[in-house]
């Protein structure tokens, strides 16, 4: 008679990655909130972005482009990005690692926005 036998089931468990997207300056004249985010800002650099991802940035800024809506109905697009992104900017975070937690995602995107926005660039994060 077989034995019963035992396993265990892990989950994988996706890193995250930070991206930028550029935005359409006329974000910064259009909307409140993201010009009352910046007042460093002096119209010369553009107009950001940054977030996270356990997807590819790819995948994650054609979701924001489309309005992406999830299974249960919430929707997971920043409306920032669906109406202003034009495109993503790898050279502002290829050199950043991965992390594998959300909440180490967290803080490296509020982070990697603060130091933008040192820079003088306007910048959007959640």
């Amino acid at each position: 008679m077989p034995k019963n036998k035992s396993f265990t089931i892990k989950f994988i468990q996706m890193p995250y990655t930070i991206y930028v997207v550029e935005l359409s300056k006329k974000v910064f004249t259009e909307s409140t909130k993201f010009r009352n985010a910046n007042p460093q800002f002096n119209g010369v650099l553009q107009c950001l972005y940054v977030g996270m991802t356990s997807k590819t940035p790819k995948e994650r800024f054609e979701q924001h482009k489309m309005g992406y809506i999830n299974k249960k109905g919430h929707k997971l697009s920043s409306n920032i990005v669906e109406k202003y992104g034009l495109y993503l900017w790898p050279s502002l975070y290829n050199h950043i690692p991965k992390v594998q937690t959300k909440d180490e995602a967290i803080k490296l995107e509020a982070k990697t926005a603060l130091e933008l926005r040192r820079k003088r660039y306007a910048v959007w994060y959640n």
